[in-house]
This record gives structure tokens, sequence and C-alpha cells, in this order.
């Protein structure tokens, strides 16, 4: 699917404009009865345009129009019905959150924008943390439940990642492709105390043991909030552990970097995961920048 966000000003100011190819797809896999991964793809911006007006046409244009592009994707957790809940329930309340948030920023050019975008990334979550927390107490069903969550917003040529969990993004930028996100798992945390390698198999042991998930955060742990700059072909890639536990990284990176669009790259990373065994749902997302046009 081809998106364009366009935006002209009549100021000296630039916008990077974003030309888009998106997919995503998510199965439930050979093994589960249920799929608990969701995930969210939209669009996001503002728009202004004129009507009716006796002012000069040179100092207006006919229309300002700036846009993003949000991507979401949750993996729950709890037995039964908790694990899809959870997933959901996290989503839409993040809509919710940024519906109701009255002062949209939708270009990052001042250091305090910034600080704002990652400072309500981080409160977004938690807010999240504490729905689920109420409702798993006021359900006894679904007592336990959690999710990992992990959004990327793309505003312009800057990019937001917020994340807890071991669902991941990634970043193919030419020959490099990279992890954006850190697992939150017991596995990665021996690794990061030195105490195992990540092929060790006390390390592979512990690769489904959360040491974080939103339902459970309290004060305890806050969510990774980054900021980065896109460039031009970069590609992001957000998914579930049921695809990276059964494919490699370089057989993920092989397969976005030659498909001929999001979408295929989506289909044919899901067949390699379900041709693996399938153990577990699998869901991806892909963006695709194919350019960014900074206009003046």
């Amino acid at each position: 699917m081809n998106l364009q966000n366009r935006y002209s000003s009549p100021t000296n100011e630039s916008w990077t404009c974003l030309d888009v190819d998106l997919g995503a797809i998510s199965h439930q896999g050979h093994v589960r009865a249920n799929n608990e991964d969701s995930y969210l793809v939209m669009r996001f911006g503002r728009s202004l345009e004129n009507l009716l007006t006796n002012i000069d046409p040179e100092l207006l244009d006919k229309s300002y129009f700036m846009s993003g592009y949000g991507m979401l994707v949750a993996d729950g957790m709890g037995g039964m019905a908790g694990g899809e809940v959870a997933s959901r329930l996290a989503l839409t309340k993040l809509i919710d959150l940024i519906v109701d948030t009255s002062d949209w920023t939708l270009a990052l050019k001042r250091q305090r924008d910034v600080t704002t975008v990652l400072e309500r990334m981080t409160e977004r979550f938690l807010e999240i943390d504490d729905v689920l927390r109420k409702e798993a107490h006021s359900d006894q069903t679904l007592r336990g439940m959690g999710t990992t969550l992990t959004v990327a917003g793309a505003i312009g040529n800057d990019l937001i990642i917020g994340h807890v969990g071991d669902s991941r993004a990634y970043l193919l930028r030419g020959d490099s492709f990279k992890q954006l996100t850190t697992d939150h798992t017991l596995a990665q945390a021996l690794i990061d105390a030195g105490v195992a390698s990540r092929d060790d198999p006390a390390s592979r042991s512990m690769r489904h043991v959360l040491t974080a998930a939103v339902g459970s955060l309290g004060d305890q742990v806050d969510p990774q909030v980054q900021r980065l700059k896109l460039s031009a072909g970069d590609q992001l890639l957000l998914c579930t552990d049921g695809l990276t536990e059964t494919v490699e990284d370089e057989f993920i990176a092989q397969i976005v970097r030659e498909s001929n669009s999001a979408q295929s790259a989506c289909q044919a990373l899901v067949d390699m995961a379900l041709a693996s065994g399938g153990p577990d749902n699998i869901t991806v997302v892909l963006a695709h920048f194919v350019s960014l046009d900074v206009r003046e």
C-alpha cells in the first residue's frame, strides 16, 4: 500500500515529505488455538484547506496537509482470553490517549517538542499499564494478563520508538540490519550482566521469560523510548517473537531486502516462520520509506 505525506508551507521552514510502502500480516501459527497478537498501522495528521478568500493566491497555498504514520505491535499473554484482551486493549487505549491529546506535535523542530513527544510516549505506556492492571483486577478471568507493546511513529524524517517486552523493531538501511529495541527478558538480562552469551544454553532457555510487560510495569520499569532519523530507502520492521524465535536475523534481512513490496515481504516472513514450525503467533509490520523529500 503506497501512501504519501505532502505538506507545503508558505514560510521558510522546510518539511519532510514521506513516500511510504506499508504492509502487515498476523497468523496464529500451527500450534496455538487462538491469536493473542494485535497490530495496527495508521496515518495521522492535520490539515487546513482554503475555501473562500479575497487574499492574493500568491500569499496562501490552497491547502495545507501534514501527516505521520504509526505502527503498533502487541503480543498478549495471560492464558485463556487474557492475552487477546491485553493486546487489543493496549492498542485501543493508546489510540484513545492520542485522540484525547489536544495539542498534537507533528514536527520535531525544537528540542522542547522532542522532549514533549518522548515524555508523552512514556506516560502513555504507563497509563496503558494502569488500565490493564485495573481491568485484570475487576475480572477474575483476566488475572495475570499482560502484553508486549512496540510502537513506532514516523513524523517527517523523525522516528520515535516506544517499547516494552520481547517484540522487536528492526531498521534495515543498506547492508545494515539493526535491532532497535532491547528485549525485556531474563536471557537479555543475563547477557547484559555478562553472565552468559547469546548462544549459551542458560540464556537460550530464558528467552521466553519476560522481565517487563505492559500490565505489570508499576513503578519498577520504564519503557524504552528513543528518537532516530530516517533516511530514504530505510525499512522499519516491527514483529512479535513468533517470527524472531524461528527465523534468524540474517534471513529476515534478506527477505526484507529482496522483496518487491512491503506486503510481499510480510507474507514471505510469515511463510518462513510457519515453515520452521510456527509454534507461536506471528505478526509482522513493515514500512519502506521509499523517499524522503525535504520541501522548502
